[in-house]
């Protein structure tokens, strides 16, 4: 499985309030849940890592969860490219779990 380079026309988000992924405290746990289901999930985030975007919720994960894994894993030049690889390397045909995409940069 690849990932998705126009994942945006796919995202869960696309037709909803993009003011409400913008949101502080616990209305942030409320933003990931959209996330969850969301095909395009991996790719949201990656771009979010690739991009050190610093507000909102990408990808299920929060500025603050996004910052501390991009602290965790300096070395990453590339969260999509390291995404691929992992799934790649586990022979998976579906996205990566959350604890998969957080430990991808391990790889």
């Amino acid at each position: 499985m690849s990932m998705v380079v126009d994942w945006p026309s796919l995202a869960a988000c696309r037709n909803g309030d993009p003011d409400a992924l913008f949101v502080q405290g616990a209305e942030q746990n409320v933003a990931k849940r959209i996330c969850r289901s969301c095909p395009v999930r991996m790719e949201c985030l990656a771009d979010a890592l690739d991009n050190r975007i610093e507000f909102g919720v990408w990808g299920g994960m929060t500025e603050r969860e996004r910052r501390a894994l991009l602290r965790r894993h300096p070395n990453v030049t590339s969260w999509r490219r390291t995404f691929e690889a992992a799934m790649r390397d586990r022979g998976l045909d579906k996205p990566l779990s959350e604890k998969e995409l957080v430990n991808a940069g391990s790889v």
